[in-house]
């Protein structure tokens, strides 16, 4: 197993899904964890049950993403005199789902400062302390579109290919620092966002949840769903040492659905 003794983690969207599978890989491999969401009771559910065989201490913050400044302001005060964080894992709900047409303006901006601007806000927090430790993993999970637009997912399709062409261009400034910054792009995965998905699709084509995911099923080649903790541990991979060399890139973990290269 990848080791992660004496490497500082910060995960966000932690409180399920995609987020908190990657929590439980990282302590599992031996990092100290501080979760990041919304829902308290759920993240501190959460940090009584992660493993600490190597002694961690785990710990967590509930802020809102839709307020990048507040959340930076929360971490960095939480953060005072203790040691750098080396690895970001920046992790947020999708928009809701529709076309670009029938999106409001105000969709759009509100997706922005969820997935952009609170990513540029906890980095600017961080980054410090990752140039100081001379080694920095920040890993974004954003969506396969960013390669391939999914249908009805306007607002998402627009706001993941800006943090795809945001972490590139963190990946170039940073790498000289020991810092990588990369893109997990999940593809059909077993969460409530998947759920959404699969009852618009039902509903858009007047077709039973059961043969909406057949039907979906057959856009896959492994056909099945991934599971949260399958792209948790490709995450667990791009933090690590063994990853080092590793800058830049969007890494489709989806089973094979994505058709380009």
């Amino acid at each position: 197993m990848l080791d992660f003794k004496n490497k500082r983690a910060v995960v966000c969207g932690a409180s399920q899904g995609i987020g908190r599978a990657t929590a439980i890989a990282l302590a599992e491999a031996g990092a100290e964890v501080i979760l990041l969401a919304r829902n308290e009771e759920s993240l501190k559910k959460l940090c009584d049950e992660l493993p600490a065989e190597q002694g961690q201490s785990h710990s967590f913050l509930s802020v809102d993403f839709s307020h990048p400044d507040r959340a930076a302001s929360k971490l960095k005060e939480k953060l005072i005199d203790s040691q750098p964080i080396h690895i970001l894992v920046n992790n947020a709900g999708g928009p809701p789902s529709g076309t670009i047409m029938d999106a409001k303006l105000d969709q759009f901006a509100d997706a922005f400062t969820v997935h952009l601007l609170t990513n540029q806000a906890l980095v600017k927090v961080l980054v410090p302390g990752m140039k100081e430790a001379k080694y920095g993993r920040i890993i974004n999970v954003i969506s396969t579109s960013v390669k391939q637009p999914i249908p009805n997912l306007g607002v998402s399709n627009t706001i993941r290919g800006a943090v795809a062409n945001w972490s590139k261009t963190l990946a170039t400034e940073l790498g000289p620092y020991g810092i990588t910054v990369n893109n997990v792009l999940p593809g059909f995965t077993r969460t409530g966002r998947l759920e959404e998905i699969i009852d618009n699709k039902s509903v858009a084509a007047g077709l039973p949840p059961e043969n909406m995911i057949e039907r979906m099923l057959q856009e896959v080649p492994a056909r099945r769903f991934a599971d949260p903790s399958e792209i948790a541990s490709c995450i667990r991979f791009l933090a690590s040492d063994e990853a080092g060399y590793v800058n830049g890139v969007n890494l489709p973990v989806d089973g094979g659905r994505t058709v380009c290269l």
